[in-house]
């Protein structure tokens, strides 16, 4: 999947005329890319289409319409789209009680690097986590993080073919997993493998 260019961004004016039934395209495609992991944890699978619509809304809000702060907002979002042989995904931690959540988020240390992937017939692929930055401490994890999934060649070839897909968190605090994710959800994953 390529990465976003310059030329693949509408100009401030063109994106107002497009904006809503931009927007609407995206939202229906985002819905198919969230998979949800137990009752506290949801991925959102990013792929190009989501990360031009993140550029555009930023450009948007901010009126940048200067190269270097269009470039700033590319080099931002770039790393978040496929590269062909991987899925990207940001994890949110969702708990509604501030208090829980503050005990969870303590208890939940390492959960990035517990969440995984796996491609039927396949050992799990766990994730590379928050390449960016480090986003937990001594006394608790975020509740967002960025996650990158490797598969190998092979693993690749089995998806296109049909192979199912399942998610899951293997953490002593939480351990949750999708025994397969729809059909709609592995048809839009799948796409990114190209």
């Amino acid at each position: 999947m390529s990465k976003l260019k310059r030329d693949d961004l509408y100009t401030l004016e063109d994106y107002a005329q497009i904006r809503e039934e931009f927007k609407a395209r995206v939202m229906a495609e985002k819905q198919h890319r969230r998979v949800p992991v137990g009752p506290h944890v949801m991925l959102h699978f990013e792929n190009r289409l989501i990360m031009q619509y993140q550029v555009q809304e930023m450009l948007r809000v901010e009126r940048i319409f200067e190269p270097q702060g269009i470039q700033e907002e590319l080099d931002t979002y770039n790393p978040l789209i496929p590269d062909g042989s991987n899925w990207k995904a940001t994890m949110m931690i969702e708990y509604e009680d501030p208090a829980v959540r503050d005990r969870e988020l303590a208890r939940l240390i390492g959960i990035e690097q517990k969440t995984w992937v796996r491609v039927e017939g396949f050992e799990k692929v766990y994730a590379i986590a928050d390449e960016d930055l480090e986003r937990q401490n001594e006394t608790k994890t975020s509740s967002v993080h960025f996650l990158r999934f490797e598969l190998t060649p092979e693993m690749v070839e089995a998806a296109k073919r049909g192979a199912s897909i399942s998610v899951g968190i293997d953490h002593p605090h939480y351990t949750h997993q999708n025994s397969a994710l729809s059909s709609q959800t592995r048809q839009s994953l799948v796409a990114d493998l190209s």
